[in-house]
């Protein structure tokens, strides 16, 4: 019997012999999404831009025609662009940009903004960029000073959940940028 007792240690000595179970790290999901290819956006507005491919422009209800929805649909996501004239209110429109990122300070981690300039193209304005929680991950803000204003801001159909859509907001902040790069404005007349 003593035989038996020394083999059964034995045995279960040699089976549980090996690597000590360790664990795993965190991870992330590789998402990958399409390689932007950008085309240019015409519309009977006084501006136009480059747009990726993958994004569909549509008109919202209730808005002017010369406000965008670029939808992306495999993303779940939305870039909204609105459009006003600079009739002696340019004051209230650049408080009313920059006041909209701040609205996200109690979800969001850190708000960053980037002075943009293109002299050639008479575009100024700003790019934000959104950490954290919060609704809109990157928003932005166009004008020559003079006529126009562009606005735009990204948001997700889904709950804001920074880990989550980190992938998708990553590609949406480079089509915006693409889109603020390339808008030119032009007279309707």
């Amino acid at each position: 019997m003593k035989k038996w007792v020394i083999l059964i240690i034995f045995a279960a000595l040699a089976i549980s012999c090996g690597d000590d179970p360790q664990p795993k790290p965190m991870g992330f999901l590789a998402m990958e999404y399409p390689q932007p290819k950008y085309e240019l956006l015409e519309k009977k507005c006084p501006y136009i831009f480059e747009k990726n491919k993958w994004a569909t422009a549509t008109n919202p209800k209730g808005g002017n025609n010369c406000w965008l929805n670029l939808e992306y649909e495999h993303l779940k996501g939305t870039i909204f662009i609105t459009y006003q004239p600079v009739t002696n209110n340019l004051d209230s429109l650049l408080r009313d940009a920059q006041k909209l990122p701040l609205q996200h300070t109690i979800k969001a981690d850190a708000i960053q903004g980037d002075i943009y300039t293109n002299e050639y193209n008479k575009t100024y304005g700003m790019f934000y960029e959104v950490s954290g929680n919060a609704a809109s991950q990157a928003q932005f803000y166009l004008t020559d000073s003079t006529e126009h204003f562009l606005t735009g801001s990204v948001y997700f159909r889904a709950q804001p959940n920074f880990d989550s859509i980190l992938p998708a907001a990553a590609y949406l902040k480079q089509d915006m940028r693409h889109l603020m790069e390339t808008v030119q404005w032009k007279n309707l007349e």
